[in-house]
């Protein structure tokens, strides 16, 4: 990376693998790529997370949490620098998909921050109704189409947010047969 000026900070951790600097470099290489998407995101750090299995697969997540949205993906396949590059290009087309669709609107949009929930977070055995985490957001408002966008970025099944419209709390959720559903409060 000769020259290049680096904006992501990169943390890259092996899970069942030595991240070696070869390895290293080239997740470096890779999701840098990324970086030329974004003109505002100093400090913003790549959290890369590279896994082999038994089977000798290798499973490839990439978190990147940036002030207006959070950037998520993950992959596997049998080579690790498969996965990366595959990896990559999924979260450069959900990148273009999100400036595609904010740059539709004519009206400034704000995202709210949101923090990633690990779908796969192992959690010690606590009865069925003892509450075993708090999360506190700030809801910004937005509509309904830019909140379905959010959440697909979060790789969420459900998204709460302040309606654009009506300042009211809203729910957009994924449902079973893989349309969207809406719950308005008053």
């Amino acid at each position: 990376m000769k020259g290049a000026i680096v904006m992501f900070k990169y943390n890259v951790r092996g899970e069942n693998i030595e991240v070696t600097e070869a390895i290293r470099e080239y997740v470096i290489k890779k999701v840098g790529k990324l970086e030329r998407y974004f003109s505002d995101a100093p400090d913003a750090t790549a959290h890369v997370n590279l896994k082999v299995y038994s089977d000798k697969t290798a499973k490839v997540e990439v978190t990147i949490p940036l002030p207006y949205l959070v950037l998520r993906a993950e992959e596997t396949s049998p080579d690790l620098y498969a996965s990366v590059d595959l990896v990559v290009d999924k979260l450069e087309r959900q990148i273009r998909k999100f400036k595609t669709k904010i740059n539709r609107k004519s009206r400034a949009v704000v995202i709210p921050e949101t923090p990633v929930i690990p779908s796969n977070e192992k959690e010690e055995e606590v009865s069925e109704l003892e509450i075993v985490r708090t999360k506190r957001l700030s809801l910004k408002p937005m509509d309904s189409e830019e909140a379905v966008l959010q959440m697909n970025m979060l790789g969420h099944n459900f998204f709460i947010f302040e309606d654009a419209d009506s300042n009211g709390t809203s729910i957009v959720y994924r449902r079973k047969d893989g349309k969207y559903g809406l719950i308005e409060t008053n």
